[in-house]
């Protein structure tokens, strides 16, 4: 059976506004640094900014809850066997080179991408080898398959396309062009790259000629800036020396910035969920009965309703409240007396754990020092490490250098449960995503056979049934799903928050004199 992305008014769909000329510079204050621009290398929230600014992908996530667009592509196919997704691309696709897009760019950018394997590769590798993504001719491509997957159409948003012929000039010992790329862009976003320094952030200017077109409304120019301490951040912004901050803060910054004139909070509710990672293939987390400790060692009313004041929901996985395919369970608690009583379970000596933290997210080290209190109590000794998110997730990519325990949050990269139950717990994704060195084979296999299937009821329950063994095993301690508070200066207008990307898509935003 062959489906086709329904009918949609592009130039409605990328919303272009109109009213009064607001030309102006945008800078964003970010709570972490920016190591690399190359789009294939990094796949977090953090660094978002980057990738979505000054990189187009076929399709492209909007709004809340998220919504897929055409973007580079126009719509697509899919052959009866499920195998082959054949793309119709736009022909007006300018690089800021000024050379234009064709699907041979498509095709590199794939082949490169997944010979580089990082970032979003994770994504794609289980079902994509290389050498299945074709040109069919200068605006058709065509993927073909290493099975029938249920989540490739929203996996495209990600394959974010670069100017082959640019990069290739570039590529030194084939090297893909990795250390051209890492300070140079190779894109058709809708800004073009004026600076860069990865101790300080980069700079970007608007690409006038962007296939999307700009109506009367727009920013000249966006920086997003490497700012690491929070109150100075704050203050920045209170001041006007910035103009937005990372939307998830402590509820005391936002009430802080409530306060300010200068300052407006756009609220959402996000599906971005606070956990914590495990590392469920190192002693003594690989016993059961240790996890039942941990799980009962959190102090879970007391970070919500203390350090966070309320302004998040208890969630008892690690898939959003707000989604399908989530069980209906009953949260672990914080009960000392139970945990003791698995404690008791456990054999041998407790040796001194190492929780690692992410610098400049007070969240984070407030909930290691939550948990290293509660451990403590039990006779359990905790070691906290805090370093910046690209030493952090460096770290976890590697089972030997993984911390045993890291509190972070996953965010919506797609909406669907495989972002979160399958990519965190799934074998498929060990150790690129699932950092837990989690493996079970029974949840494994339902999260396998909802890759695969098509019909939706089917795939609520396999991702329900999955994510109640994964409770059951105590894989992480999953705490609350995360309501995004983002501030921004009171003259930005047109911020389209999505989920998927956490507001830091500028191209519609814009001033109000």
């Amino acid at each position: 059976m062959k489906s086709r992305l329904l009918a949609l008014s592009v130039a409605l769909a990328l919303g272009v506004s109109s009213g009064a000329v607001a030309q102006s510079r945008y800078v964003h204050a970010n709570n972490s640094s920016y190591d690399t621009l190359d789009p294939h290398t990094v796949f977090d929230v953090a660094r978002v900014a980057s990738r979505l600014n000054f990189y187009d992908g076929l399709y492209r996530w909007v709004d809340n809850p998220p919504e897929l667009i055409p973007w580079l592509a126009t719509g697509h196919e899919v052959s009866e066997d499920g195998l082959t997704w054949t793309f119709t691309l736009r022909d007006d696709v300018p690089f800021h080179d000024g050379r234009m897009m064709t699907a041979e760019d498509v095709v590199y950018s794939v082949e490169r991408m997944l010979a580089i394997a990082r970032g979003s590769a994770a994504l794609f590798l289980p079902v994509l080898d290389p050498g299945n993504t074709v040109a069919v001719d200068e605006h058709t491509v065509a993927f073909t398959l290493k099975e029938p997957s249920a989540l490739f159409g929203s996996f495209v948003a990600d394959l974010l396309v670069l100017n082959s012929e640019l990069v290739k000039e570039n590529e030194v010992d084939g090297d893909w062009g990795q250390a051209f790329l890492t300070e140079n862009v190779a894109g058709s976003g809708s800004f073009t790259l004026t600076r860069y320094d990865p101790a300080l952030g980069f700079i970007g200017t608007r690409f006038a000629d962007h296939f999307a077109g700009w109506g009367e409304n727009y920013l000249d120019e966006i920086e997003f800036r490497t700012v690491l301490e929070t109150n100075t951040r704050i203050q920045g912004l209170m001041r006007g020396d910035y103009h937005g901050l990372d939307g998830y803060l402590a509820p005391d910054q936002v009430q802080r910035l409530r306060a300010s004139d200068a300052v407006q909070i756009f609220e959402e509710e996000s599906m971005r969920v606070f956990y914590f990672a495990v590392h469920n293939g190192r002693e003594p987390m690989d016993d059961l009965n240790f996890r039942k400790v941990l799980a009962h060692a959190f102090d879970y009313d007391g970070y919500i309703n203390g350090i966070m004041q309320g302004t998040v929901a208890r969630n008892p996985t690690i898939n959003p409240n707000n989604l399908w395919g989530v069980p209906d369970v009953e949260p672990y608690t914080y009960d000392l007396d139970k945990a003791r009583e698995y404690l008791e379970l456990v054999e041998g000596p407790i040796r001194t754990l190492r929780i690692g933290t992410l610098a400049g997210f007070s969240e984070t080290e407030q909930a290691a020092a939550l948990l290293q209190n509660g451990l403590a109590q039990l006779g359990i000794n905790v070691e906290i490490e805090s370093a910046p998110w690209p030493v952090v997730s460096s770290n976890m990519q590697d089972p030997d250098t993984m911390y045993d325990m890291v509190p972070l949050w996953k965010s919506t990269y797609y909406a669907d449960p495989n972002n979160w139950v399958g990519e965190l717990y799934g074998s498929r994704y060990a150790p690129t995503r699932n950092a837990s060195a989690y493996h079970n084979p029974e949840s494994n296999e339902l999260l396998e056979e909802a890759l695969v299937e098509t019909d939706q009821a089917r795939r609520a329950e396999l991702y329900e049934e999955a994510t109640r063994i994964i409770y059951e095993d105590a894989a992480g301690i999953w705490i609350y799903n995360t309501k995004w508070f983002g501030p921004y200066s009171s003259r930005l207008q047109g911020v389209r928050f999505s989920p998927v990307g956490n507001g830091q898509d500028m191209r519609w935003a814009y001033f109000e004199d």
